[in-house]
């Protein structure tokens, strides 16, 4: 299993906005992800609930893991997604 590290760069962490662009990303990806914070539970990333019950905030580090081929490429994707302000993105 791919894992990679990305530190939340919106001001208002993973939430409204923010959340809906990564989600959307997350859909466009050919394997399945999930977004873990501090060592918890994996969630599923392409739902908006697990997204926002995550409670990221600007500056926390999640954990996006996934498996299969394209795994590294997908995982690369959405943590540089992760780590620019959403919130400043038209």
């Amino acid at each position: 299993m791919a894992e990679r590290n990305a530190t939340i760069a919106s001001r208002v962490g993973l939430h409204a906005r923010p959340a809906g662009l990564f989600i959307e990303a997350v859909n466009k990806q050919s394997v399945p992800i999930t977004i873990s914070k501090d060592g918890g539970t994996p969630l599923n990333a392409s739902s908006i609930l697990s997204i926002m019950s995550l409670g990221a905030t600007h500056g926390d580090v999640v954990t996006l893991a996934a498996e299969g081929e394209g795994a590294e490429q997908a995982l690369e994707e959405l943590a540089a997604l992760l780590e620019t302000d959403l919130d400043a993105v038209e």
